[in-house]
């Protein structure tokens, strides 16, 4: 084996055609030996190579003899000396932390923990067993691949709209997608998958974890998996487990053919990544990766006793941010996920750790500093979860610009108004405008907003409307996992029940919640499964369950299919109305002459809302008035944005109320575009200071409309608005892969 030196940049191991270059971070290591192993089955390495450079802290060397599909791992000597936060074991095979594939999965086994389990001291007294038979290794990559035209869709901010899946739960059931390619990369980019994104206008997918994560070895000996992923172990490689066939050539290969699909039908991808922590653990967990190669660098250890580490996250360590090579392999590996594998953006799980500089966050933090000034990563979409467990975590409204966020204040919020909880009138109303509250004073717009009624973490949607109390049993943890304050309510019954009536008001409170989802101003984002009736059994954490808990269940009824139809018509009312869409906030601005206002809350007797109503603690109606003439906002070609005057009228009371229309033109009406208590379609139409009967628990929409017989004439601006709606909308036909249920 010829060995030649190599270069320190870059990191990884990097195939250039003719050979392949290895190169690895470790400032406090004494000795780096590369392991060459010949199969994913060999129990130990075929050959043993010194590293013979140090240069800027990077072992590294060039082998002119390997080639792509070389399966690689590395042993890395120095002190095992944890009360100073080292904690290096050259019996342990170490994972590439810029492995571009897995080449092999780790099989738990004693030996993969670098300390002697056991022993009287726990994890002060280092393991001499060799883990090579057992240890996760690294795969060469040949990142060659036939892109062809592909580019991202680029859809903008306030016309985006995300569906956040998880790869194999997707489509494990779909049965139109072959059984080999079900739940896999290839199997979210068949043509049912796609087609039934395209029927619900979706923009964009959010993808749960993609990189290659670790099953804890608890949730292992229990029968259990790491299903939603939260736990990874390689920051630049695909999941081995979405390849259907399993090798490290297919994650790659089939990962970029699903994103070129996706790309092709005007999808977007959107990455969620944890950055925060790694499967390594606390101080007690195993020897996998980085905790071997430089424990102290790439971990934030307690300044206290440097044995043990910081946790920000619940899950044992936080990585070192404040570590200029920690910082390089995140922005390498986001950059890795643009460049070479053509993501179009990142949602960051728990990113107010990402921010702490040493204990607070902090938004300017070097982390917001080097997205900002990078000219790749500045461009694509940057989602924040804002929020962790450590003090001062929850920062929701607190992040810079460029950047959006999860708004949990507006998915609480939406789901006590429509509960029927007193005192939210105000500040349903704020949520509803898109947060101004939050986001208004760091310069940001309201699709700073991401809105989510639910999301993987927490009940769906079906189960929301369905249980008061989580039902975590099958989770193996007496129930004790989980949030306990859900902000649900049975509507009558706890779980499943034969009464006709509870069944009725659990379809109108979930067609209540989309919609309002629908109608509000910022990025609306619907949980996968929501719009099919997805049931966890009251299970609000099921990040363990890769069964029929979790997979979707493509065989509706006909209830089923009707709330899958509402969701497809709020949608479509979504994105056919530009008054949802708005690049800019509220104003309070009126129309000359007038005293309509582009957005105006009224009392039912149909008057402005005053600060009396405001204040009143058991309001629960309200409607709200957006002028379709006021957007204030021009299209690409500077033309002004106009669309219809809409009215939303909500009722969370448990009585129908009359709710007297606002006048218009004389030549004008109010035309119902949707009621959650009626949701067949129908095109009934109502004179302004006419009352409408607005049922309880409901909530409709209308629009100002000029009779036919009165013509109206549109602007070339909204003509082409028009068409280019029309071309982004599905047909109104049922998605492949959706099979009546029978019996």
């Amino acid at each position: 084996m010829r060995i030649w030196p190599g270069r320190s940049y870059p990191l990884g191991a990097t195939w250039d055609g003719a050979g392949v270059n290895f190169a690895l971070f470790s400032e406090h290591a004494t000795k780096v030996e590369l392991c060459l192993f010949d199969s994913a089955e060999a129990e130990k390495e075929a050959q043993r190579i010194v590293m013979p450079e140090y240069t800027d802290l990077v072992w590294h060397c060039y082998l002119p003899d390997v080639q792509p599909d070389q399966l690689y791992g590395y042993r890395v000597h120095g002190p095992y000396d944890p009360a100073n936060g080292h904690r290096f074991n050259p019996k342990k095979v170490l994972l590439d932390p810029y492995a571009k594939a897995i080449g092999r999965d780790l099989r738990w086994d004693d030996s993969l923990f670098g300390y002697k389990i056991g022993d009287p001291g726990a994890d002060l007294t280092p393991d001499d067993r060799d883990d090579a038979a057992f240890a996760p290794l690294g795969a060469v990559v040949d990142a060659a691949f036939t892109w062809g035209d592909d580019r991202p869709p680029r859809t903008p901010w306030h016309h985006t709209f995300i569906y956040e899946l998880h790869v194999k739960g997707f489509t494990k059931r779909m049965p139109e997608v072959a059984e080999k390619l079900q739940g896999t990369y290839a199997g979210l980019a068949s043509e049912a998958a796609i087609n039934h994104l395209k029927s619900l206008g979706v923009t964009a997918v959010e993808l749960m974890p993609v990189h290659h994560h670790v099953d804890e070895r608890h949730l292992v000996e229990k029968k259990l998996t790491n299903y939603w992923g939260y736990n990874t172990l390689a920051f630049l490689a695909p999941d081995l487990r979405y390849a259907s066939g399993g090798t490290a050539r297919e994650s790659v290969h089939h990962f970029k053919m699903m994103v070129r699909a996706l790309h092709a039908a005007g999808l977007e991808v959107i990455l969620d990544v944890v950055y925060n922590h790694t499967a390594e653990g606390n101080q007690l967990g195993p020897t996998l990766s980085m905790r071997g190669i430089d424990n102290a660098s790439y971990y934030r250890l307690s300044p206290q006793d440097k044995r043990y580490y910081m946790d920000f996250t619940g899950c044992g360590n936080t990585l070192n941010m404040i570590h200029p090579r920690v910082l390089q392999l995140i922005m390498d590996s986001l950059r890795h996920w643009v460049l070479e594998m053509h993501v179009d953006g990142f949602r960051f799980d728990l990113a107010s750790t990402l921010a702490r500089e040493l204990f607070a966050v902090n938004k300017l933090g070097a982390f917001f500093d080097i997205i900002h000034q990078d000219p790749i990563l500045s461009q694509v979409k940057l989602i924040a979860e804002p929020w962790d467990v450590g003090e001062g975590g929850y920062q929701v409204g607190n992040f810079p610009v460029l950047w959006t966020e999860w708004n949990g204040k507006y998915r609480d919020c939406v789901r006590r108004f429509w509960k029927g909880d007193g005192g939210t009138a105000g500040e349903i109303a704020t949520r509803l405008a898109g947060s101004s509250d939050l986001y208004q004073l760091t310069g940001r717009a309201p699709y700073a907003s991401i809105n989510f009624i639910t999301c993987h973490d927490g009940f769906t949607l079906q189960d929301l409307v369905s249980y008061n109390g989580k039902h975590n049993e099958a989770n193996g943890e007496d129930n004790k996992d989980g949030a306990n304050d859900n902000n649900s309510w049975n509507c009558g019954a706890e779980g499943p029940t034969d009464d006709a009536n509870i069944k009725i008001l659990r379809e109108r409170q979930k067609r209540n919640l989309i919609a309002a989802l629908f109608l509000s101003q910022g990025v609306p984002m619907l949980c996968g499964g929501d719009e099919l009736g997805h049931t966890q059994n009251g299970n609000n954490n099921a990040y363990c369950q890769d069964n029929e808990i979790t997979w979707l269940n493509w065989q509706l009824n006909e209830e089923q299919k009707g709330f899958l139809e509402f969701v497809r018509k709020a949608a479509r009312v979504w994105q056919e109305q530009p008054v949802f869409q708005r690049r800019k906030f509220f104003q309070g601005r009126r129309l000359r002459g007038t005293d309509i206002k582009d957005i105006s809350f009224l009392e039912p007797n149909g008057k402005e809302m005053t600060d009396e109503a405001w204040n009143a603690g058991f309001v629960k109606c309200l409607g709200v008035r957006l002028a379709g003439d006021l957007i204030g906002d021009v299209d690409v070609r500077g033309e002004p944005i106009v669309g219809d005057t809409l009215l939303l009228l909500l009722n969370a009371h448990h009585e129908p109320l009359p709710f007297l229309l606002p006048l218009t033109k004389p030549e004008q009406h109010w035309e119902r575009l949707l009621d959650t208590a009626e949701p067949a379609d129908s095109e009934e139409q109502w004179p302004g200071g006419k009352p409408y009967q607005l049922k309880e628990r409901s909530l409709a929409v209308l629009r100002t409309r000029i009779p036919e017989e009165a013509g109206q004439t549109l602007s070339q601006s909204q003509v082409e608005t028009l068409l280019h709606v029309k071309e982004r909308l599905p047909e109104p036909t049922a998605s492949p892969g959706l099979v009546t249920a029978t019996g």
